[in-house]
């Protein structure tokens, strides 16, 4: 691995594009190569299995583009890949995930008891991750979790800044599950897209953890200490993607401030 070798970034959509967003905000220097998957959106309500089967193929894309890093900026392939694709890019790449500097950020800036919230797709609360981390770090931690299926698709089709969306942001918000939370985890990487929204619901009154800034933080020094940091950019962004869809294309060049030319890579002919 070189330091002006690219970061490849994937996700089963747009929703990771707030974090390639705040890495390049970061990381200026560095290329970055952007996976969509946007022929199988999304993977929140797939089974493990077939989320890993799909990561793996985009590992051997980004692994073809001469990616030094492989970002899994994804929390439900966080979830069910992750071990997987660090064993599968062996020494050819560093594999960074989104679910685990929350957790550190978490455990090391609340007390034994505190109320921490989450809400993610079915797949990223089903398989447990969250709480299992975070009670190693802290035992006594209070942890409540929802699944909360239909903010993708929202997002994802652009309906996250009208009255239908808020009605069913406070839905969600509003079981008791979340009941006495002090901060909240957006266990999702489109649901900063809805930051402010889940804000004013708590009244301004708890942490909504965003994870695009952590991550991208975490993925800094992951960098340092490999002395892995681009000095120069080498190359421009690319954005790679399954299938061609507009609302893609336009979130894209909403958060990058720039004309996107989309590459299709199909990922199964």
């Amino acid at each position: 691995m070189t330091k002006n070798q690219p970061i490849g970034i994937f996700d089963s959509g747009m929703g990771g594009l707030t974090v390639a967003h705040a890495v390049k905000n970061l990381l200026p220097n560095e290329q970055l190569i952007y996976f969509g998957d946007s022929a199988h959106l999304p993977y929140g309500d797939k089974s493990a299995a077939t989320i890993q089967a799909y990561s793996v193929k985009i590992c051997d894309v980004l692994l073809q583009q001469g990616c030094k890093v492989i970002l899994i900026a994804c929390n439900s392939a966080s979830a069910a890949a992750y071990e997987l694709v660090k064993a599968y890019v062996g020494s050819k790449a560093q594999v960074l995930n989104v679910i685990d500097p929350v957790v550190a950020y978490v455990a090391e800036k609340y007390s034994d008891d505190a109320n921490i919230g989450l809400i993610g797709t079915k797949q990223t609360v089903g398989s447990g991750v969250y709480e299992l981390k975070l009670k190693s770090e802290n035992p006594e931690i209070n942890f409540g979790a929802l699944a909360t299926p239909l903010l993708v698709p929202m997002i994802e089709e652009g309906f996250y800044k009208n009255d239908i969306s808020e009605q069913i942001i406070n839905q969600y918000l509003g079981r008791e599950e979340l009941e006495g939370i002090e901060a909240l985890i957006l266990g999702c990487t489109h649901y900063p897209l809805i930051k402010k929204q889940v804000s004013a619901f708590f009244k301004d009154k708890i942490e909504v953890i965003d994870s695009s800034t952590i991550v991208a933080q975490a993925l800094q020094n992951m960098l340092q200490e490999s002395d892995l940091l681009a000095n120069e950019r080498s190359g421009k962004n690319r954005f790679l993607v399954s299938d061609f869809t507009p609302s893609f294309q336009a979130a894209a060049e909403l958060f990058f401030q720039e004309e996107i030319k989309l590459e299709k890579h199909v990922l199964w002919e």
